[in-house]
């Protein structure tokens, strides 16, 4: 399938993917779905309480994107370490840091493949996963064990390992967060992060996990809602057509799969609000959009970019761009919201997790 055959309705709401607030499907959601074609759902731990209301949850949206032409991204934040999103019968891997230091990239690696097939087994197709954020600061809270570490070569090795099980599992890998979170103290939830390390600097150190990742495969990149004034203007990354474009495109050659952060972050909703940041996010060139919006503000801001499309603002031709690469990315994962998947064996999948906590001197509680 190309972009081509699609409306331009169906073509916007595939560069879009929402997050839900409830642990059941709300008519916000099954508007967005079945209305607007969205092209994802993003879960959190808020949305089940256990593993088979999870497996339940990801059936009914699958069913309930089944007359759509194009199947569902069900995607999840599964990093292990304080970044979990699985219920708690399920046993939480160490965080990278913790894994990285004691077993080093063939550690990583083993229980990168326990995420990998707990994901794929459960329905889910995407993670936003693995962080090549470097630990630059010891006291930055938004990274810190989350990272690999603090040497480039540490967490470009580590990367790769988390992001090629993962390929391995059939999940899409989103390396994240580009050009690096590492590079300053504030945290993008809360505020606008602003990098005032020289580029070259970023670029020597920060941004080679990304580039080695690029090297190796990586299908999907983040970038952050991070502002660099030299760099990217008034505008962060992720809302910078010349970041987006000019930068990742074409130094990289990264044809690819570019993610925006959650654009519900207090960091934009306080400097732009939701109609500017959609809009933005849609010039600079991302090719899918994430945000988690009430019911009339998302319905306003995708009808917003419709008529921009129609009027010629927004090229066509460069939304049927994202809709190809997106399109491409889940025929390559055979992405089917058909997909009869079963869950794991609860018992079992705990029991390699509790291996890979010994090995990190974790108490198995």
């Amino acid at each position: 399938m190309k972009a081509k055959e699609l409306s331009l309705k169906e073509k916007i709401g595939q560069m879009v993917m929402i997050g839900m607030d409830t642990n059941y499907i709300t008519d916000r959601i099954k508007n967005m779905i079945i209305n607007y074609k969205i092209g994802g759902v993003i879960l959190y731990r808020k949305n089940f309480s256990t593993y088979s209301e999870m497996l339940k949850l990801i059936r009914e949206l699958k069913e309930l994107n089944k007359n759509n032409q194009i199947p569902l991204f069900i995607a999840i934040d599964q990093e292990g370490g304080r970044v979990n999103r699985m219920p708690k019968e399920l046993k939480n891997l160490p965080s990278a840091n913790v894994i990285a230091n004691v077993g080093g990239e063939k550690l990583v690696k083993e229980a990168s493949e326990i995420t990998g097939e707990l994901l794929y087994k459960s329905g889910f197709n995407l993670n936003f996963a693995p962080v090549l954020d470097l630990r630059r600061y010891e006291k930055q809270k938004v990274i810190g064990d989350r990272s690999f570490g603090y040497d480039k070569e540490k967490v470009s090795e580590c990367g790769i390992a988390v992001m090629k099980a993962l390929q391995k599992n059939n999940i899409v890998s989103v390396v994240k967060h580009f050009p690096g979170h590492g590079a300053t103290k504030q945290d993008s939830h809360y505020f606008l992060p602003v990098i005032n390390i020289p580029m070259k600097k970023i670029e020597d150190e920060d941004v080679y996990p990304f580039s080695q990742a690029i090297q190796n495969g990586a299908d999907a990149i983040l970038v952050g809602h991070l502002l660099i004034p030299k760099v990217t203007g008034i505008y962060p990354a992720s809302l910078s057509r010349k970041f987006i474009c000019k930068y990742i495109r074409k130094k990289f050659r990264y044809n690819r799969l570019i993610i925006t952060d959650d654009l519900k972050m207090r960091a934009i909703k306080l400097f732009y609000g939701p109609d500017l940041a959609v809009r933005k996010a849609f010039e600079a060139g991302n090719d899918i959009i994430v945000f988690r919006f009430n019911k009339d503000e998302e319905q306003r801001v995708l009808n917003n970019i419709v008529q921009l499309v129609e009027s010629g603002k927004i090229k066509e031709n460069r939304i049927d761009r994202s809709v190809n690469r997106i399109i491409e990315i889940k025929e390559k994962y055979d992405i089917s919201d058909k997909q009869n998947f079963e869950g794991v064996n609860v018992d079992k999948i705990n029991e390699k997790i509790i291996d890979i906590r010994k090995k990190c001197n974790i108490e198995n509680t």
